[in-house]
């Protein structure tokens, strides 16, 4: 398998945050066998698909600051119009509402929503979650006292190298399948044709 650089990502996302992308390829190098991310067509996947949840590593922490109309639009389950004036830009509020009783989180109330709330390079959510991976051989320190740590290095990396492993996406990047990657990760197909363009490109760099 290649090596990762940090030209080689900016090569293939030009719009990638540079700084990050040395440490990423630093941790990958590093890391990534040990998660099984261990040919150059599962490499090309996970970074296809990191880059995306991530917007090319210049965001790995969920911010939900969402407008009045954001809201309606992206959680019409959990906002009308009234709420959606009251919660509009409040981030943390945001995130306790819509993440409230799910994904092993508390009530709205409990704070668990923002607490728990995406970070790292693939956005992982939630109580459950953290505490999966904090159970894990991998994670090192009290990662439920300190969830921020997801959204620093190496953390943001090495969750997401769990997560991938964890739910069986070498075996769905062996089969070079975007949508299936893509629904195990995302539970549908947001951003598929952004997913499936970056695949192609980091595809392109890794020579295949």
């Amino acid at each position: 398998m290649k090596q990762i650089t940090k030209n080689l990502l900016l090569l293939a996302a030009p719009v990638t945050h540079q700084t990050r992308a040395v440490l990423v390829a630093e941790y990958l190098n590093k890391w990534a066998e040990k998660f099984g991310v261990n040919t150059d067509l599962r490499m090309a996947h996970f970074l296809a698909q990191t880059w995306h949840e991530s917007a090319c590593l210049r965001h790995i922490e969920e911010d939900l600051c969402y407008s009045e109309k954001g809201l309606l639009r992206t959680f019409p389950r959990y906002f009308n119009a009234a709420t959606a004036k009251l919660y509009a830009c409040k981030s943390a509020k945001i995130a306790n509402r819509v993440y409230a009783n799910r994904m092993g989180n508390g009530s709205e109330a409990s704070g668990d929503g923002y607490r728990f709330r995406g970070r790292g390079l693939l956005q992982l959510t939630g109580r459950e979650n953290y505490q999966a991976y904090a159970n894990s051989k991998y994670c090192q320190g009290d990662l439920m006292a300190h969830p921020d740590w997801l959204a620093q290095f190496p953390g943001a990396v090495k969750s997401a190298l769990w997560y991938w492993q964890k739910r069986g996406l070498n075996a769905l990047a062996d089969r070079d399948d975007i949508l299936a990657v893509t629904r195990r990760i995302n539970g549908g197909q947001n951003g598929l044709e952004e997913r499936e363009y970056l695949t192609m490109k980091f595809k392109g760099v890794l020579g295949l």
